[in-house]
């Protein structure tokens, strides 16, 4: 299963919900949704606008966990 890390890299990089909306060009909504369920399907196309912003590869923004059967 795959994971978004979207919150933990930009906690890192001390990047606000707030902020990365609009730096992505994303609707807050969208990023609130991220944030709050990290396992939600995204668009290709917005994990790579949020990777922009971060200035981070797409890689680093997922990370795949088994599935808890």
């Amino acid at each position: 299963m795959l994971r978004l890390k979207v919150k933990e890299v930009a906690k890192e990089k001390g990047i606000s919900m707030a902020k990365l909306s609009r730096m992505a060009d994303l609707n807050p909504r969208t990023v609130q949704a991220i944030y709050s369920d990290p396992y939600r399907d995204v668009a290709y196309s917005t994990l790579l606008k949020i990777a922009k912003a971060l200035n981070v590869d797409v890689s680093d923004l997922t990370e795949d966990v088994p599935d808890n059967e």
